[in-house]
């Protein structure tokens, strides 16, 4: 019975490492639009965005509201796409502290709110999306590969971990 669960999870295994791509695709294209979304609706209504930047008191407002509407419409499109991903991923990090310490910090009180934020949990998205890249479906490895740029996944395929199997 060991073995026949054994030969079931390597088969399972095997099977999702093969659609490995299938993972980072469907969190870009997702959490892309949603940026890209919430872009278009502040660039739509930048006087009004740009009303709330001056009640939360973020210096520069009409500016910083219409840098932070035009970095999330262009980035979100960006990230779905997979171009420039890790690259787009620094202003998008940058944005998200701002809302933090500027916005969103004045309604926590300790540590569970911070990790409960969602402005959080999209830097945890936009941190993970800067270190492991955008995945093999994406125009950035498109474009790695046109430009002849060996990717770390392409260099050392048997570098990464491997799941033991027990006997």
């Amino acid at each position: 019975m060991r073995h026949f669960i054994a030969d079931k999870a390597t088969q399972l295994l095997q099977w999702l490492q093969r659609i490995e791509w299938f993972g980072p695709l469907v969190v870009r294209v997702v959490f892309g639009y949603f940026w890209l979304e919430t872009g278009i609706a502040k660039v739509h209504n930048l006087d009004g965005f740009t009303q709330r930047f001056v009640g939360w008191g973020i210096p520069f407002p009409a500016f910083s509201a219409g840098l932070s509407a035009w970095t999330e419409l262009l980035g979100g499109l960006l990230i779905m796409l997979g171009l420039c991903t890790r690259l787009v991923c620094i202003p998008m990090l940058i944005n998200m502290a701002v809302a933090v310490v500027l916005v969103v910090s004045a309604n926590l009180t300790g540590l569970d709110d911070y990790v409960e934020a969602d402005e959080i949990v999209y830097s945890l998205i936009f941190f993970w999306l800067l270190i492991s890249g955008p995945g093999r479906a994406s125009l950035d490895t498109l474009l790695a590969r046109a430009l002849g740029i060996r990717t770390t996944s392409e260099t050392a395929p048997s570098a990464r971990m491997a799941i033991p199997v027990i006997d």
